[in-house]
């Protein structure tokens, strides 16, 4: 080969050369001698701390960590304003508040609503009930390691989980450390881990069922279909009243043996309501013509008659000796029926129209009273005038109930227009919760036990519905009448309820717990439960 070649192929070799590299790579050698290179290949490779999304399999067999984050529904994270509940379908109102009087009562035209605002009972959607959460609770644990053993620590509404900072919803790693969660026994037949079967057998508080089908049924001819009357009681010595037509009837719940107490048809008069007293030996019996006759049930004899009311009583309610009667001629009389003759009546005048509900407190300190001029009066013991007015109801407010759980508390329904249940606190005088049933409100009945009520209904459900307190979720739904749930009336033990309808029966049902579930608080500023 010509030299003269080989000396340019040499410098441009040269040129070609980085001088840094040629400088290092020499300087290298020169610094360590001794020392050979050292080749890297992928399986010597040093681990480093870096986490990506991509999810390479190995054959190695290793137990792979898995970091996850729950991303929450737009849907629940939006809670709900003091506003929203407040907005109501506002209904025309022809005046007379739930579309007539006499026996259409609650008005004839009542639409096909669903129920809202009553939440779901059982499981509930999306996991949102006590078995839904555990059936979470156990996927995390089989799919995503989340070593969940109990349901009760999931339950409370500050241990959601957060989404995680970065923008990967999972995120993969190999964990070199030896692995604790495994079974104890490798010859277990479970199919699930033992984080998995302690959760499983984790106590749960087992819901309480609530049978959808009546255990008695009675027929009662001649129960008018009538929203304005109450027709229906239940005594504290176990008797039922029931004004059917011109005669009032007892059934005993222990002998089953019934009774008739009066007869009005010579006097050409009608039975539009009934109630016991506290004691359970009188029953209160008010009329068409506007009388009220106080009737000795052991006796069977009838004690007194009170006149006064020029239209017929509807509503009738006994704080101890005295007596406080509801009309259409849209008064209240209070009056002692020991002395009717010597103690006149006190006149409690305010409502518009026809007076069709009326409760005393537990501590019969207040009555409140609802009238078909859609207005709730509360009144007390010294005032012939309402300490309190609630309008905020569309409808004629029968449906009256006072909590004996919660002081001062009053729920109150209204009628077709309205077919809201509404919760006021009266030592402030101020509305608390409302939900809309979807279907005209006839009755009211707070448990015995338990912070529950149960509510009837009319058109156009006709359905039965218990309530918890202060939630509002519906615990149950019973239906069977093929009328409206007109009248209503618990058992002296608090368990069972009789409802009845112009379909002319008397169902009962098993609906609160017998057993209470917590003390009753008693303060010592209650003046009014003990004797000093």
């Amino acid at each position: 080969m010509d030299q003269e070649y080989e000396r340019r192929l040499g410098l441009l070799r040269q040129q070609n050369t980085p001088s840094s590299m040629l400088k290092t790579s020499l300087t290298s050698v020169k610094l360590s001698p001794k020392c050979t290179p050292k080749i890297l290949s992928a399986s010597s490779s040093p681990l480093k701390e870096h986490f990506g999304d991509r999810f390479i399999p190995m054959r190695t067999g290793a137990n792979w960590n898995i970091s996850f984050g729950l991303i929450q529904d737009a849907d629940q994270c939006t809670t709900p304003t003091k506003k929203a509940a407040r907005d109501l379908t506002n209904s025309n109102n022809d005046g007379n508040g739930n579309g007539g009087n006499g026996n259409n009562g609650g008005g004839t035209g009542g639409t096909n609503t669903s129920v809202g605002g009553g939440g779901n009972s059982g499981a509930g959607n999306g996991g949102t009930g006590k078995d839904g959460l555990a059936y979470t609770c156990l996927l995390k644990n089989e799919l995503l390691g989340a070593g969940i053993e109990d349901v009760k620590e999931q339950m409370e509404d500050h241990k959601a989980l957060s989404p995680l900072e970065g923008r990967n919803l999972f995120h993969y790693r190999l964990d070199r450390s030896v692995c604790n969660d495994l079974p104890s026994s490798s010859y277990s037949l479970s199919p699930v881990s033992s984080k998995s079967q302690k959760l499983l057998r984790s106590p749960r508080k087992a819901s309480r069922k609530i049978s959808k089908i009546p255990f008695k049924v009675l027929d009662a001819p001649e129960l008018q279909d009538d929203f304005y009357l109450n027709l229906v009681d239940w005594s504290s010595q176990n008797v039922l009243s029931v004004g059917l037509g011109a005669c009032v009837y007892l059934w005993s719940a222990c002998t089953s043996q019934v009774t008739r107490l009066c007869d009005l048809t010579n006097d050409g008069d009608s039975v539009t309501s009934v109630a016991w007293s506290e004691r359970g030996h009188l029953v209160a019996v008010g009329t068409y013509k506007g009388l009220v006759q106080v009737w000795d049930a052991t006796a069977n004899k009838r004690i007194t008659v009170l006149e006064g009311h020029s239209a017929r009583v509807g509503a009738l309610a006994w704080n101890g000796d005295v007596l406080s009667s509801g009309s259409r001629d849209r008064q209240i009389f209070q009056r002692d029926v020991r002395t009717p003759c010597i103690v006149p009546e006190r006149r409690l005048v305010g409502h518009r129209q026809e007076v069709c509900g009326l409760k005393w407190s537990p501590d019969n300190q207040h009555l409140a009273s609802g009238g078909n001029d859609n207005k709730l009066f509360v009144w007390n013991l010294s005032s012939v005038s309402p300490v309190q007015t609630y309008s905020e109801h569309l409808a004629a407010v029968k449906a009256i109930a006072w909590s004996p759980h919660h002081h001062g508390l009053l729920a109150s329904g209204g009628g077709t227009a309205d077919r809201c249940i509404r919760f006021w606190n009266t030592l402030t005088g101020q509305p608390m919760q409302c939900v809309d049933t979807g279907s005209q409100v006839c009755n009211l009945a707070w448990s015995k036990h338990d912070s529950e009520l149960v509510s009837t209904h009319g058109y156009s459900q006709n359905q039965i519905l218990v309530w918890k307190y202060p939630s509002l979720t519906q615990v149950a739904k019973l239906t069977g009448h093929s009328y409206r749930v007109l009248y209503l009336a618990m058992s002296p033990d608090g368990e069972a309820i009789v409802t009845g309808a112009g379909d002319e029966t008397l169902r009962f049902w098993n609906v609160f717990s017998k057993a209470r579930s917590h003390k009753e608080s008693k303060s010592a500023l209650n003046l009014f439960t003990s004797i000093r």
